[in-house]
């Protein structure tokens, strides 16, 4: 946001939250002794904030953040992580004995868009603005020359982040860091995938757009509380919106829930309410890109959902060699998410990126959402810095301009989901050569028809109990045709293994979407696995024998 759309924005929260002026918003008083909100108090709640994001959708977006001082903006990755937030000006440093508290980042190097900070006392319902001083950071050896910086006090801040007794200074818990994005820990401190205030046109004719966060604000939690509530307001060129976070620090997980009020500037092609990003580089089902040493590189190992209908669905992700995107339609789903279920550090060897650490994220809808589809787009990567897989709700009706939305969800992170079906779940993928029968590796002889092998495990359920009444995979392909399908007894995993193999009938390169469950005559066993395999070009259809038998 520009200046003058910063001015612009202000002066429709004045209009909207009965002030008089814009002297109430920017007026300045003395640093308060008991905090580090410096502003002149002023009256807020959610109806204000959301008075002010429906008044600021009718007024044109304010464009890309402005230019930065040239200490900041030309600031390298390890330059910018050199800065770092004073721990004695933290947000509730004047409570003692608090369970929580907040610090906030630095603008600077990509980090461009100025966020605005208040302090909201939780009684009087009076808010305070924070503003910028470079005595908040400490700036270490990240050679900004802090003279650029003083007295710019609208320089704001890149976003924040939360933290939790005992690490109320050293390991945070939760971070709201660029355009909407912000992510959160189990109790293995290690973050994963990230969330996002809303998806603007991610896979459509329309023009990929990443609305900002541009302020928030912090209700004053007790000094006993383990649960903060903070607000957001967020601007982009085709919507704006009210946001409200009420969010839980639990002992083993983080829980966030989130109200949301959109509101549209003009039409959007495609809206995407809950986002979450993640990547997917390789894993048990996909090889294509491990050639490392790692067996597995994931945030996230599948797309997990839970129909209106009841049924729970297994989707394992893809890393592919071209974008993908998929839409699972539904009505009023009952939950969904991108989920790590393998925390097994054997099946990773990463001591760098605790790949077996990696939270999942499921959302709760509240309330009914009605029509609509669970979206996943996956986009071919060659390594695990690029994020690769993002899921969304998109609504069936489409978005008019001055048309209005609201959605209630909750954000579970964690290292399972905090639902679970009693249905035997999908526990891993794996994919290769087929064409043989198993225990026979091809050996001296290949076979003659090329087909691919698929092998998924399934565990948990009531699969001890059906064994004796018979187990029938039942599996459906869109082409092709499957064929040698067995059902064997794995002791170590306590559960079944379910073998097929599936042969092409056409030279298409087109995705085969497969799906599979389990079931004892009229009785379901499992979740149901869905998949989508990317058969080779007819000419790659063949096996390799690349031995060569004599020395030299």
């Amino acid at each position: 946001m520009n200046r003058r759309m910063f001015m612009k924005a202000s002066m429709a929260f004045s209009a909207v939250s009965g002030m008089t002026g814009l002297s109430t918003l920017f007026a300045q008083s003395a640093w308060a002794e008991d905090g580090i909100a410096d502003g002149t108090a002023v009256r807020f709640d959610f109806d204000v904030l959301k008075k002010n994001a429906a008044a600021l959708a009718k007024k044109p977006w304010g464009g890309a953040p402005g230019a930065l001082p040239e200490t900041l903006a030309t600031l390298t990755p390890q330059a910018y992580n050199e800065i770092q937030y004073d721990a004695n000006h933290s947000l509730w440093n004047n409570l003692p004995d608090r369970q929580l508290d907040v610090q906030f980042f630095h603008v600077g190097m990509g980090f461009k868009r100025r966020i605005r900070m208040f302090s909201v006392d939780g009684e009087s319902r009076q808010a305070r603005e924070i503003h910028f001083r470079p005595e908040l950071f400490n700036y270490n050896n990240a050679k900004v020359d802090t003279k650029q910086l003083e007295g710019k006090t609208d320089l704001g801040f890149a976003g924040f982040r939360a933290f939790k007794k005992p690490e109320l200074a050293r390991r945070d818990i939760v971070s709201f860091l660029g355009a909407s994005y912000f992510r959160a820990v189990d109790d293995t401190y290690q973050y994963g995938l990230s969330a996002r205030g809303v998806a603007i046109n991610t896979f459509s004719n329309g023009q990929e757009e990443f609305p900002d966060f541009t302020a928030f604000w912090f209700e004053t939690p007790k000094a006993e509380d383990t649960t903060f509530t903070c607000y957001a307001l967020l601007d982009g060129a085709s919507v704006t919106g009210a946001y409200k976070f009420i969010i839980h620090c639990e002992e083993k997980r983080v829980v966030m829930e989130v109200e949301n009020h959109l509101f549209a500037r003009k039409e959007i092609r495609q809206i995407g309410i809950s986002p979450m990003t993640s990547m997917f580089s390789c894993g048990t089902n996909e090889r294509r890109m491990c050639n490392t040493y790692h067996p597995q590189i994931h945030d996230s190992d599948r797309l997990a959902m839970w129909t209106g209908k009841g049924e729970w669905i297994a989707r394992p992700l893809n890393n592919p060699q071209r974008l993908q995107f998929n839409a699972y339609e539904d009505e009023n789903p009952r939950g969904f998410g991108l989920l790590q279920l393998n925390h097994d550090f054997k099946d990773y060897q990463d001591v760098i990126g605790w790949y077996d650490k990696r939270p999942s994220l499921w959302v709760e809808p509240v309330g009914k959402w009605g029509k609509g589809a669970i979206n996943l787009m996956e986009i071919p990567t060659t390594g695990e810095t690029l994020d690769n897989v993002v899921c969304f709700w998109q609504p069936a009706e489409p978005v008019k301009a001055g048309s209005e939305l609201n959605f209630s969800y909750k954000l579970y992170w964690s290292g399972l989901p905090p639902v679970r079906s009693g249905l035997a779940r999908v526990d891993a993928t794996r994919t290769g050569i087929g064409g043989f029968p198993e225990g026979w590796a091809p050996g001296e002889h290949f076979p003659e028809t090329w087909c691919r092998r698929f092998a998924i495990d399934f565990i948990g359920g009531d699969l001890q109990a059906a064994a004796p009444k018979g187990i029938e995979p039942v599996i459906t392909v869109s082409s092709g045709s499957v064929k040698q399908v067995e059902i064997l007894y794995v002791d170590p995993l306590q559960g079944y293994r379910i073998l097929f193999d599936w042969y092409p009938n056409s030279d298409s390169t087109q995705p085969v979407e497969m799906r599979l469950f389990l079931r004892s005559k009229d009785e379901t066993l499992s979740e149901t696995w869905l998949y989508q395999y990317f058969p080779p070009a007819p000419d790659q259809r063949k096996y390799v024998d690349d031995r060569q038998m004599t020395v030299g």
